[in-house]
């Protein structure tokens, strides 16, 4: 809702507020949101908390193909079912986190999708059965509603642990986090598949599917030199066709270094060229996270 943070010069810049309506001068938090820490540093942020829902359902749907697990994906939002939580993992990630916690997964899994609905019970209930009946009508071989809290626990337990099971497999982990229109979900997925068997490399797939945030994961050792420059082909690919799916680099890490050379292509040169001028009135002598998101200085 606000931030207040200091300058380059020390000075402390307050912005936003606790109200519900703030609309007093520039909206300088939301140049600050994403900035990465390269226009000025943070020293508190203003955030709205939110009750927790009354009521909640979880469930975990398992497909035996994983373009159907996708194409569920896009079917239940298309039915303008938003839940709360709405997370897929492929086989490889499946088989990973089950034997780093033994949570009782389903191996032969083409991949699963572990869905909450959450807020008023009738509403909850409706949700629900609709996005049950969406993945049987898509093929699901089996949907197991969470019985208690216990049971929902140990299940999202599991899926918190997949970037920790697929770290375990290699001596590097890259993960990524494109992201596309929801509907674009499956194209996504299949276009990983294809960037992994083109590379002839492991890639884990799992991620926030109903924001359309997923998370490739690449398993590889960045000793091997070969396989790393495949590794730098397959994630540039992985952008490419993001991009071209009218998605983003990054739907929550950030761009940082590694990205920094791909930005334009989501956006503009002169995306770029306003950016940095941006940087170069607030930051001249460029100290402040220096060549991160936009690299290089106003032109």
């Amino acid at each position: 809702m606000g931030l207040d943070f200091f300058d380059v010069n020390g000075a402390l810049v307050k912005t936003g507020g606790r109200t519900v309506k703030c609309v007093s001068g520039y909206n300088l938090t939301g140049l600050m949101v994403a900035s990465e820490g390269t226009l000025g540093v943070f020293n508190e942020i203003i955030l709205k908390l939110i009750p927790l829902p009354t009521y909640r359902k979880s469930m975990m749907a398992v497909f035996d193909e994983v373009g159907k697990a996708s194409e569920a994906v896009a079917a239940i939002i298309a039915d303008r079912v938003v839940p709360a939580t709405l997370e897929f993992m492929d086989n490889f990630t499946i088989r990973a986190v089950e034997a780093y916690s033994q949570a009782g997964l389903p191996l032969d899994a083409g991949a699963m999708l572990l869905v909450e609905c959450d807020g008023y019970p009738g509403q909850v209930d409706e949700d629900a059965a609709r996005v049950e009946q969406v993945c049987k009508g898509l093929g699901a071989r089996s949907i197991r509603v969470a019985r208690d809290a216990a049971e929902r626990d140990k299940v999202w337990e599991a899926r918190r642990m997949a970037l920790s099971a697929l770290a375990k497999l290699k001596p590097t982990l890259v993960l990524e986090d494109a992201t596309v229109p929801r509907s674009r979900i499956p194209a996504m997925i299949q276009a990983i598949g294809e960037i992994g068997r083109q590379y002839q490399l492991e890639i884990g797939v799992f991620g926030h599917a109903g924001d359309g945030n997923l998370h490739p994961t690449i398993l590889t050792d960045r000793r091997d030199t070969g396989e790393w420059h495949r590794v730098e082909a397959a994630i540039a690919e992985i952008f490419d066709r993001a991009l071209a799916l009218g998605g983003t680099l990054s739907g929550e890490h950030g761009i940082g270094i590694a990205k920094a050379g791909f930005l334009e292509k989501e956006t503009s040169p002169a995306t770029i060229v306003y950016s940095r001028r941006i940087k170069a009135a607030l930051d001249p002598r460029n100290i402040l996270n220096p060549g991160k998101i936009i690299g290089g200085t106003a032109a």
